[in-house]
C-alpha cells in the first residue's frame, strides 16, 4: 500500500528550523517519520538532523499516493519559481503550523504557509499564499497579506495594515496600525529593516530602516 510523501523543501537554517514543527504535525496526525524528507537540489549530505535528504527528482520518482511540500526558501522570487514548478509536478503546497500558534476569528490563511512557534494571527485577517511568519511574528486585526510575503522572527504588525505581494519585514520591525479604510501600506517587494519602525507607507521595492523608518540608499 502506497502511502502519502512529506517534505520541507531547503535544507538551510530556515528548513532545518521548520522541520521540528513538520515532524510534530505529522507526528499528532500519526504520519510516521520515515514519510518525512528534506527536499534540496543540491544535497551535500543524505541526512540532517535525523532526517533523510533527497534531490527533487528523487521525491518526484519516490512511490507514494500524494506528495506534499513547504517551502523553505526565505528568498520569495525563489519560493515563488519553486511553487510553480511543484504545481506544474502535480506536488501539493502544505501548510505548517506550530502547536502554540493562536488564530482567533475570521482568519483567511492561503497555501504553503509556514506559522512558526509562539505566532499570532488576531481577528478578520487575509493573508496569501507562502507566507512565513516567523518565532513570534503577530499580526493584528483587518490587516490583508500577500502572496510570497516573508516576516522574520519577532515582527509586529499592527491593525489596518496591508503588505503587498513578496514583501520583507526584518526581525523585530514594528508597523504602526492604520486607519480604518486608510490602511498603512508595505508596497510589493519592499523591506523593512531589521528593528525599523514604520510609521507611514512604503513604496515598492524600497527598503527602508531606522526609526521611524526612511529609505535607504547605498552610498
Amino acid at each position: 500500500m502506497t502511502v502519502p510523501l512529506f517534505a520541507v523543501y531547503g535544507v538551510s537554517g530556515c528548513g532545518r528550523s521548520v522541520m521540528p514543527v513538520a515532524r510534530k504535525q505529522l507526528q499528532r496526525q500519526g504520519i510516521a517519520p520515515n514519510q518525512l524528507v528534506f527536499v534540496d537540489d543540491q544535497p551535500e549530505a543524505q541526512v540532517v538532523n535525523g532526517q533523510r535528504v533527497v534531490p527533487y527528482a528523487e521525491f518526484l520518482q519516490a512511490e507514494a499516493s500524494s506528495r506534499h511540500v513547504v517551502l523553505a526558501i526565505a528568498n520569495s522570487t525563489v519560493r515563488a519559481m519553486l511553487a510553480a514548478r511543484c504545481a506544474a509536478d502535480g506536488v501539493q503546497p502544505w501548510t505548517i503550523a506550530a502547536t502554540n500558534v493562536v488564530v482567533m476569528d475570521e482568519v483567511t490563511l492561503g497555501e504553503g504557509a509556514i506559522l512558526s512557534p509562539f505566532v499570532t494571527l488576531t481577528s478578520n485577517i487575509r493573508i496569501g499564499r507562502h507566507f512565513h511568519a516567523n518565532l513570534y511574528s503577530h499580526v493584528e486585526h483587518d490587516c490583508v497579506i500577500g502572496d510570497f510575503v516573508t516576516f522574520a522572527p519577532g515582527v509586529r504588525c499592527n491593525g489596518n495594515v496591508v503588505v503587498e505581494d513578496h514583501a520583507y519585514i526584518g526581525s523585530g520591525a514594528v508597523i504602526k496600525q492604520g486607519k480604518p479604510g486608510q490602511p498603512l501600506v508595505i508596497g510589493r517587494g519592499a523591506v523593512v529593516g531589521m528593528g525599523a519602525v514604520v510609521t507611514r507607507d512604503v513604496p515598492p521595492g524600497v527598503t527602508v530602516v531606522g526609526n521611524p523608518a526612511k529609505p535607504f540608499f547605498k552610498g
